[in-house]
């Protein structure tokens, strides 16, 4: 299987749904310290050059592929994405799984203030404590998204599933 995070960014939410995932990040919904956030790999050091770009982070434990993307605003990525993966999984005949888990619905305003701040005006000051901030808000509803990602893939026969997550919004 393949599990493929994506949000607007690609480097807070989808970074720590990834930690997650991998088990890089404590496995419970307590909230995580501004050190632990701060090492996750990629959170907060992507740049207008890396959006569009798939972001290999691991394997799980069970063998499957954890990657990112940023998509923007972007509406079409993920629906090409998935055209683009069953196109390629019927014509060289790959029985994978391909799920893609949309984790916007889970960036509160704070993160989303906190990626404006560093990433696009360059103001680390800012930005980098409201993100922390941010994710700390998020990090319980971040691990509740991965562990019903990890099931519904386990759970469903769809070569590519693509999950909104809007259960999640906060």
């Amino acid at each position: 299987m393949i599990y493929i995070y994506n949000d607007f960014a690609g480097t807070h939410s989808t970074a720590l749904a990834a930690a997650y995932h991998l088990k890089q990040l404590p496995q419970s919904e307590r909230k995580l310290t501004s050190e632990e956030i701060l090492n996750v790999n990629y959170f907060n050091q992507l740049t207008n050059k890396d959006f569009g770009k798939l972001l290999f982070h691991g394997t799980d434990e069970n063998g499957n592929s954890v990657y990112t993307i940023g998509r923007k605003r972007s509406k079409l990525v993920v629906p090409a994405l998935k055209d683009m993966s069953l196109l390629l999984l019927e014509k060289f005949h790959v029985n994978e799984k391909i799920i893609f888990s949309n984790t916007s619905p889970t960036v509160p305003i704070t993160m989303s203030l906190g990626g404006l701040f560093s990433r696009r005006l360059h103001i680390d000051i800012i930005g980098v404590p409201l993100l922390v901030k941010g994710a700390k808000q998020s990090c319980d509803t971040i691990y509740r998204l991965v562990e019903n990602t990890i099931q519904v893939g386990n759970t469903f026969n769809e070569k590519v599933i693509i999950l909104e997550n809007e259960i999640y919004k906060v």
